[in-house]
């Protein structure tokens, strides 16, 4: 019982430092403050470590931490809280080594409403394949290349 608790903290620590920027940088483009994003880190990864579950795959782990983090960050954002809250304009550090004109595409694409602004990043920045987006947010292939056609539609209408 002693042996599996240690392979369980061993197993978090290489999904924290595998999977910790994914989640974080995801969370980000939800939720838009750093506070939020953090606190949506903590959770997944408190959530992680508490059921310990058990996974068939590397994609099946992602997949969960992924669907996971976007719970989180729905329950954040339908709060009371956070709807009377008037956020900052604060863009967490997710433009590191960006030109001006990449800057303001960022900026773009956080304005696009959430679930476009998931597609858009799964699929752009962070290089998921549709059927791989699909999987992780539990939504039908055609839904996600929905999302991004009218994501890239609502992106060159902001930028011109």
């Amino acid at each position: 019982m002693e042996k599996q608790s240690l392979c369980a903290h061993d197993c978090f620590d290489e999904t924290v430092d595998r999977y910790g920027d994914l989640v974080y940088r995801l969370a980000c483009t939800r939720v838009q403050t750093k506070t939020d994003a953090d606190d949506v880190f903590q959770n997944v990864f408190l959530l992680y470590f508490q059921k310990n579950p058990t996974f068939e795959t590397e994609e099946h782990r992602r997949n969960w931490l992924i669907h996971v983090t976007l719970k989180f960050c729905k329950k954040l954002h339908s709060s009371t809280w956070s709807r009377r809250v008037t956020l900052f304009d604060e863009f967490p550090l997710l433009q590191t080594d960006l030109n001006t004109e990449n800057v303001e595409l960022l900026h773009a694409v956080l304005s696009l409403p959430a679930d476009y602004r998931t597609a858009v990043w799964l699929y752009y920045y962070e290089g998921f394949s549709t059927k791989e987006i699909a999987a992780m947010t539990k939504q039908k292939e055609s839904t996600v290349r929905s999302r991004l056609k009218r994501g890239r539609e609502k992106l060159k209408g902001a930028l011109q």
